[in-house]
């Protein structure tokens, strides 16, 4: 099991089929949800999974994820992309491995997996999950 990197492969065939809309505001609602180094997640993933999801047991991190706030998408050299806000979840206890973007409106259909890289921890504080900067060269989800 791992957590591979991607834009999900569902992700980028539903964009040509008018499923995801990330009009801001008035579009649908994604989610962000958090998983353990146990999850199997990556390019193939077609929906959320709560298998490998962080616990929410014993802490304040909500099954499934929480919503992000959409800040909208944006064109640059010849670059579309997309931006969120940066989400907290506070007062958790947790390790979390990485993450997946979901439309949670659309029945959970998959947008992207991320790996942070190493395991991240908060005990007893704010975990945040912080997006780059929205631009052509750095957006978190980035059509060339």
């Amino acid at each position: 099991m791992a957590i591979s990197q991607a834009i999900c492969d569902s992700f980028k065939q539903e964009i040509f089929e008018a499923v995801h809309n990330f009009t801001a505001p008035g579009g649908n609602t994604f989610y962000l949800a958090l998983y353990t180094s146990a999850a199997d997640i990556g390019a193939a993933t077609t929906a959320y999974t709560s298998s490998g999801e962080v616990s929410s047991t014993g802490t304040n991190y909500p099954a499934a994820g929480s919503a992000l706030t959409s800040l909208g998408v944006g064109l640059a050299s010849s670059t579309a992309f997309l931006d969120f806000a940066d989400l907290t979840f506070p007062n958790v206890t947790l390790t979390a491995r990485g993450c997946l973007i979901y439309n949670y409106t659309e029945a959970g259909k998959s947008v992207a997996a991320f790996d942070f890289g190493s395991d991240k921890t908060a005990t007893d504080g704010d975990f945040t999950v912080i997006f780059p900067a929205p631009t052509a060269t750095t957006a978190v989800i980035r059509l060339v």
